[in-house]
């Protein structure tokens, strides 16, 4: 009876021991999908088709999927800065906090005055 008891408490410490082992490495996955997609600041207008909205870099005119696109609704062909995580694999951005641009020609207007 004692052999049991043994036996099962045995199987039960090397069971919990997987376990933990395979939550840890869950873990390293997630980590690894976050470096991959980097937290950037980007700026560029936000394009709207139906619900399907894209971002058009300014600096390479290169237009990314937005993957949550009620983060940016109300935003609609306006000039913004964006920090976003961007997958290039995926050719999208999942945006993380959007500002409005300050119009070039509303700037220069105010200077000359």
């Amino acid at each position: 009876m004692k052999k049991l008891l043994v036996c099962l408490l045995a199987i039960s410490v090397l069971l919990s021991v997987a376990v933990v082992a395979q939550d840890q490495m869950g873990g390293m996955e997630k980590k690894d999908k976050a470096a991959a997609a980097p937290l950037k600041t980007l700026k560029g207008t936000i394009k709207a088709d139906g619900d399907k909205y894209t971002f058009v870099n300014d600096k390479d005119q290169k237009s990314w999927d937005i993957m949550n696109p009620e983060a940016v609704k109300g935003h609609e062909n306006h000039h913004v800065s964006l920090s976003a995580h961007v997958y290039a694999d995926k050719n999208a951005i999942h945006v993380m906090k959007v500002s409005m641009m300050k119009e070039k020609m509303a700037k220069d207007d105010t200077m000359k005055k």
